[in-house]
């Protein structure tokens, strides 16, 4: 009897897992993770490859990925492919293709895309600086609650790529800082190309690049307290499996920065040929790692710091971490782009106390009115920044500034917030006064057709709650969505006199009739 219990838990138990895969086109190669989520949503590892490609050098250095290249690309991921299939991992909601900057950056890679696509099926999603952010901290996020010592401390995460240079910069659980710089192991190569000097000298020209990047980086990082310095990356992965031998990758290996930096000199000293025979990496892995290592070095010691913090978590994994929660705004994860948010708008001087209310009476109108707007929770997150930030243009001034909020928001860093996500939380700060949108105004023509329906439902919404918010004194803290007649009824309990925001909502409710189809009333709930 024992024994048919136990099968049948393994069967259920295999039932409820389900197989995804992450690939990565990088600057120096594509890779692959292959996982296993969980019924409970835990990732576990099954496979992983790693195939070596030029497309980092035909990017910056041409501006264009070759035809060879490209053609290369299709027969590394023809090869996945077939892999995937013997995991049975066939729908497109099992993969996710993803492509970082030596990509992004190609001046073809809209044809590269679509090549891909039709050799292989798969659909390649170039993703920009915020998403490798946001991914990069769902990754770390385990080993920063983990360990004490991070927890208490000023924690620097950082990652040294084929074409740029990560740094978030957490504190207490919160990210305080995010920035994406121009500074990459294989750029940085490839620009040393243009120069015909002795290896010594080549050296001095690359410290000199890292330390301009290495004092922008210092100049955000407040130096108070005690501070911490997690690396990320294949370059310094070998170096930590080649210093510290009984390293086991899942915890976190603890590098002293003068051994580091010794094993750095060694590996600059060397020609890429040797690189390559004694430490058995490829030719493109030898490229990169002396470039890569410097700079870790060179960071570490800004900051005075003893040890640097080594893990095994990539780009790949958070990404399958990404896939088992099926939804990139976990309440954890909103509650750092609103902190990211809010931050922005106190550099600005904002009202902080009426945008918050205000951002709190759009996301209870989003919740009360998913059936009219059919819109995923994304999208609150999105509406709630537009909302926060929608005065921060009366910075620069009075006069259309609603314009200006738009251009502050869409120029701005938010951590979590992509390029799109920027933009349209921009156009809905635009749009929560003065004309509706149009299809000839900037940014807007630039969405499809269901984001710019998406920008308009938002800015409707808001309108209506700033009207709510009209005396500015947040007196209506709750409020009832229900619909009367073929009109939404907004009740506010406990406001005896609503005068203000009914004259206001007369007055700014026309958006929400124009997209919704229905007037808005608003009335007070007697004791």
């Amino acid at each position: 009897m024992s024994t048919v219990n136990s099968e049948d838990s393994k069967r259920e138990t295999k039932s409820t897992t389900r197989p995804v895969a992450v690939i990565d086109i990088g600057a120096t190669s594509i890779r692959m993770a292959i996982g296993e989520i969980g019924e409970y949503g835990g990732v576990r590892r099954l496979d992983s490859l790693t195939q070596a490609v030029n497309l980092g050098k035909d990017t910056f250095t041409h501006g264009a990925i070759s035809k060879a290249s490209i053609e290369d690309c299709v027969r590394v991921l023809k090869s996945y492919r077939r892999l995937l299939d013997e995991y049975q991992i066939t729908s497109s909601d099992q993969i996710r293709v993803i492509a970082t900057s030596a990509v992004r950056e190609a001046s073809n890679r809209l044809a590269f895309i679509d090549r891909i696509y039709i050799a292989t099926g798969l659909q390649v999603e170039p993703i920009d600086e915020a998403e490798v952010n946001r991914v990069t901290y769902l990754g770390v996020q385990p080993f920063l609650e983990a360990e004490p010592q991070l927890a208490a401390a000023r924690t620097i995460v950082t990652e040294v790529g084929g074409g740029n240079t990560e740094v978030l910069v957490v504190k207490n659980g919160n990210v305080v800082y995010a920035h994406t710089y121009r500074l990459g192991s294989l750029r940085l190569r490839e620009t040393l190309g243009a120069y015909r000097a002795p290896t010594r000298k080549l050296r001095d020209i690359m410290k000199n690049q890292i330390l301009r990047t290495v004092q922008q980086i210092q100049e955000q990082v407040h130096t108070d307290g005690r501070i911490e310095m997690i690396a990320l990356g294949g370059d310094v992965r070998f170096a930590a499996t080649q210093l510290l031998p009984d390293w086991v990758p899942s915890a976190l290996a603890r590098v002293p920065v003068p051994t580091l930096e010794e094993f750095t000199n060694e590996i600059l000293e060397l020609s890429e040929d040797e690189i390559v025979r004694k430490f058995h990496l490829t030719f493109q892995e030898a490229e990169t790692v002396g470039p890569a290592l410097l700079a870790y070095v060179e960071v570490a010691k800004a900051f005075n710091l003893v040890n640097v913090l080594v893990t095994n978590v990539n780009l790949r994994y958070g990404l399958l971490q990404e896939m088992a929660v099926r939804n990139a705004f976990t309440d954890e994860f909103r509650n750092q782009i609103i902190r990211s948010a809010i931050d922005l708008g106190r550099r600005f001087d904002f009202h902080e106390a009426h945008a918050r209310h205000v951002a709190e009476l759009a996301r209870t109108l989003f919740e009360q009115l998913r059936a009219e707007h059919q819109l995923d929770a994304r999208y609150e997150t999105i509406l709630y920044i537009g909302a926060l930030l929608h005065e921060i243009g009366l910075f620069i001034a009075q006069r259309s500034y609603h314009k200006h909020s738009m251009y502050v928001i869409r120029n701005s860093e938010i951590f979590g917030l992509g390029r799109k996500d920027l933009l349209m939380a921009s156009l809905i700060a635009r749009y929560h006064r003065r004309a509706s949108p149009q299809p000839t105004h900037e940014g807007y023509s630039t969405l499809d057709r269901d984001e710019r329906v998406t920008v308009a439902k938002l800015a409707a919404l808001l309108r209506v709650a700033i009207s709510l918010d009209e005396s500015r004194s947040q007196r209506i803290q709750e409020i009832l969505c229900q619909f009367e007649d073929g009109k939404l009824v907004i009740a506010a309990p406990r406001v005896d006199d609503l005068a203000l925001e009914q004259l206001a909502l007369r007055q700014n409710s026309s958006l929400f009739e124009e997209v919704f189809g229905m007037q808005v009333q608003l009335r007070t709930v007697r004791r």
